[in-house]
């Protein structure tokens, strides 16, 4: 019995010591996205990391094997929360317009509401994409994203909705840099034009522009 109880003991304590780590690790990379999105790979310091988490510059070597390592876990991190919501149960199920227009607003409220992941794209093509190729997982996350919009894209095609000789690569392209142009460029834009990309009644204005230009770009030629 006392031998069965100590397993048991030793059980859960090794589960919450597991708990505990996995809490630890992402409060690390919640506060280094931060780190790494304000300072950039090279000016972001650990020390400051490890000051804001209840861990120690030791651990986060430890967990991430060096600062290089971190920085990539929170790229991959990153990536795969929005790939995971444009990927979503239901997009490649529902009619053709309605699921490019749905990948439409999702990455756009995806991109508005969170800047960091935009200032972490451009400081990894600062390093021209060095990181991100030595993480398969991003690759593999976005080739499955390229997979559901030509889905999508050859589905409309047959139904007559759609044109049938656009890239789904190219779409992706489209989308995505219209938004990220609004984030990554909110602060020259808006002093140059003295516009505030982020008051609410420009940004539908721009979500709803969007999201009208691709639905036209996709409409079939018609014959004259």
């Amino acid at each position: 019995m006392a031998s069965r109880k100590k397993k048991t003991s030793a059980k859960a304590g090794g589960e919450e010591f597991a708990n505990d780590a996995e809490r630890s690790k992402a409060d690390i990379l919640a506060v280094a996205t931060e780190e790494f999105a304000n300072h950039g790979l090279s000016g972001a310091r650990v020390d400051a990391i490890a000051e804001r988490t209840r861990t120690s510059k030791r651990m986060i070597y430890y967990y991430f094997k060096g600062k290089e390592g971190l920085y990539r876990a929170v790229l991959e991190k990153a990536y795969s929360e929005i790939r995971s919501l444009d990927t979503q149960v239901g997009i490649e199920d529902a009619a053709p317009v309605e699921a490019i227009r749905k990948i439409i607003e999702i990455t756009f409220d995806y991109d508005e509401t969170h800047p960091h992941f935009i200032s972490l794209v451009a400081v990894e093509n600062v390093h021209r994409g060095r990181n991100i190729a030595k993480l398969t997982s991003i690759k593999r996350r976005n080739a499955g994203v390229i997979h559901v919009l030509d889905s999508i894209l050859k589905r409309g095609a047959r139904e007559g909705v759609f044109r049938g000789d656009v890239s789904a690569l190219d779409v992706h392209l489209f989308i995505s840099a219209f938004c990220v142009f609004r984030v990554s460029n909110r602060f020259t834009f808006g002093t140059i034009f003295e516009c505030d990309l982020s008051d609410a009644e420009v940004r539908n204005r721009h979500k709803k522009m969007l999201v009208e230009a691709v639905l036209r770009y996709l409409e079939p030629v018609r014959g004259s």
